[in-house]
């Protein structure tokens, strides 16, 4: 993990709209204490396997029952697990993943120009085509 992908929605430089409700409603899951979160890691939406630089900067990874069972299921190694805990993140991220669903969904119905290009360079990328 180096830096979140161009297209991360917990990064506060990528605009509003770009990804669907279905995945900015994944982010407060992430929030909540460890007894109540999602039981699954979040993995970058750019599908290279790795873990989101977002999600892993923006949440305790400590508290990450997430975190934990992806290395139980051996979805992650040791190492990839202590890189997480160690993570410093070298963008700005929002602060929760409540604040950045929020963001997220701002603009939803209608993204604007950024969010396009955004959107288009992340179909190229995964092969699709963006009209």
């Amino acid at each position: 993990m180096k830096r979140p992908c161009g297209s991360c929605p917990y990064r506060k430089d990528v605009p509003s709209g770009v990804w669907s409700a279905e995945e900015y409603e994944k982010l407060p899951a992430y929030d909540d204490p460890t007894n109540y979160q999602s039981f699954s890691a979040f993995f970058c939406h750019q599908q290279d396997g790795s873990l989101c630089s977002g999600w892993v900067g923006c949440h305790d990874m400590d508290e990450s029952i997430g975190l934990r069972l992806a290395v139980a299921h051996n979805l992650l190694t040791k190492e990839q697990y202590e890189e997480a805990l160690d993570y410093v993140c070298p963008v700005p991220l929002w602060e929760s993943g409540q604040v950045a669903r929020d963001h997220g969904m701002a603009e939803l119905i209608e993204p604007g120009d950024k969010a396009k290009q955004v959107v288009a360079k992340l179909g190229r990328k995964l092969g699709l085509e963006y009209k």
